[in-house]
């Protein structure tokens, strides 16, 4: 089963009646990376008011964590939630850090502000489908090289070793990798050892 989350870290800042509020936001692929993730934005924000936050640090929604770290009771970390599950995404952290600017913004205002802050810095990051992968490696003769290198145009080229003989290592998506195995083999007319590893969740670009 696939399912979407962010690929990479990033962030995003906005000011909203002089607070200022800096999103950050991660891959967090279990309970153990959510929190080195918050401590790690903590530790670049001690003087902060505020570290709101919430993740989902699993690919089913089981494993879901929010809190609003000060703020009126469901004024940050249930909005950022509710941010994250609208989008569908999994093994995902959010957290927003708040410089209180003086202004107080009231609960309907608190709520908008982390909401649209979480919002808009997941509309900024890298979302991709996560889905399971396998590792084929294919080895060949060199003056197979060149071949191969045109069949893999556009593949997930995870590995290429020169030795004895050419070795690529890719990663192929598990619905597809009998048919990738199949073509490979004729394109090269039986001249290629393909053998097949491991299995893993790995991401793969949304198409567009």
């Amino acid at each position: 089963m696939s399912y979407l989350s962010v690929a990479k870290p990033s962030s995003y800042e906005k000011v909203i009646e002089k607070s200022r509020f800096l999103t950050y936001v991660a891959h967090t692929e279990d309970e153990a990376a959510a929190r080195a993730f918050l401590a790690e934005v903590r530790a670049q924000h001690p003087l902060a008011t505020h570290v709101c936050y919430a993740f989902v640090a699993d690919r089913i929604g089981n494993l879901m964590r929010f809190s609003d770290d000060g703020e009126p009771q469901g004024t940050a970390g249930m909005p950022i939630l509710g941010v994250i599950r609208a989008r569908k995404l999994f093994e995902t952290g959010v957290a927003v850090v708040r410089y209180f600017g003086g202004i107080k913004l009231g609960a309907g205002g608190l709520t908008r502000a982390y909401s649209s802050s979480a919002a808009e810095a997941l509309e900024r990051a890298k979302i991709c489908e996560y889905a399971v992968c396998v590792e084929v490696t294919i080895a060949v003769n060199y003056p197979e090289v060149n071949a191969l290198t045109r069949f893999l145009e556009g593949a997930n080229v995870l590995d290429r070793t020169f030795a004895e003989k050419a070795y690529f290592t890719v990663a192929v998506r598990e619905e597809n990798v009998d048919d990738f195995c199949a073509r490979c083999s004729d394109m090269l007319l039986g001249r290629a050892e393909i053998l097949r590893g491991k299995s893993y969740f790995s991401p793969f670009p949304l198409d567009k």
